[in-house]
């Protein structure tokens, strides 16, 4: 991070979400959140939260953790995804057996990403959001698992899912039907116009289309 502190920090270890704010032209920092996710959503499950319920929890969690570490900080940005199929919850695969086991159950269901976004300020939440994406995955043998999995190696395991759908994952896919953003993870949509609603970011920063450029060379 830098001396001086910008007035966005994004709590986030995610390099998907780190990329979608700085390809809109954001000025921020981004400091990682410590939260112990399963500390926070294992009473939720217990009591019956619903998977968006327990991902604004997340959110939120990852805000004010970053917010209480810097109360000189206009604005912290905390974000979470949380996988249902067939009304499970499927968490980041640690291993290659796990990653199979994931595409396995999806492959030929639809999923729902419960991706949320919060905004703390000092001790409390300003706003918050969350989009649920619908996902369908093809069908799949054993042996487009294996050569998948073979292609895209480790990095897949921090993906809930075990997947990249900015990838080579699309090629998983039948079907998708939701936002492009918050299915890699960040509402950005929503989150950019709450922000130009409280002045944190200009009517227009400079380089927004830049992500638009972006996803256009990607079709």
């Amino acid at each position: 991070m830098s001396s001086t502190l910008a007035t966005i920090i994004l709590a986030t270890r995610s390099r998907a979400r780190v990329e979608m704010l700085a390809r809109a032209g954001i000025t921020f920092d981004t400091v990682p959140s410590n939260v112990d996710e399963r500390a926070v959503d294992a009473p939720m499950i217990a009591g019956g939260a619903s998977p968006t319920d327990i991902a604004v929890r997340l959110a939120e969690a990852k805000a004010l953790a970053v917010a209480e570490q810097y109360p000189e900080c206009q604005w912290v940005i905390g974000a979470d995804q949380v996988l249902e199929v067939d009304g499970k919850r499927l968490t980041k695969p640690p291993d290659r057996a796990a990653a199979r086991h994931q595409l396995q159950v999806l492959a030929g269901r639809t999923h729902q990403l419960h991706t949320a976004v919060a905004i703390a300020r000092r001790d409390s939440i300003a706003w918050r959001h969350c989009d649920v994406p619908a996902l369908t995955m093809r069908s799949l043998g054993p042996k487009e698992i294996d050569a998948y999995l073979d292609a895209v190696g480790e990095t897949i395991y921090g993906s809930v899912g075990a997947y990249q759908i900015e990838g080579q994952g699309i090629q998983l896919f039948a079907r998708v039907a939701g936002d492009y953003f918050s299915i890699l993870g960040l509402p950005l949509l929503p989150l950019l116009t709450w922000l130009r609603s409280v002045g944190a970011i200009g009517i227009m920063e400079t380089s927004t289309l830049t992500l638009v450029e972006d996803m256009e060379k990607r079709r």
